[in-house]
């Protein structure tokens, strides 16, 4: 699995409080080892965002991302926004 980040979501990520990104950098640990860790609360999204997945990164903060299947066995994450949970889901 190797795991690209979005202009978006790059653009977000360096807006964001310092904490907020560490606590990112621990949650992306995690998904790398087990993206189906119950931490995380990983699941589809519906409606406009369909075809995208969501992390939970703190109480509020989410980051969006989706998956491209490459070969048989690879598949690539592009982690598309990072933000509030009212900011994402408008």
């Amino acid at each position: 699995m190797s795991v690209r980040y979005s202009k978006k979501f790059v653009k977000q990520y360096e807006k964001t409080d310092t904490k907020i990104r560490k606590a990112f950098e621990k949650r992306l640990k995690i998904f790398l080892k087990n993206h189906s860790n119950p931490q995380l609360r990983n699941h589809p999204l519906k409606g406009e965002l369909s075809g995208y997945r969501s992390i939970n990164i703190t109480g509020d903060w989410r980051a969006l991302y989706s998956e491209i299947k490459e070969k048989e066995n690879e598949t690539t994450i592009i982690f598309e926004a990072i933000g509030r949970h009212s900011q994402l889901y408008k």
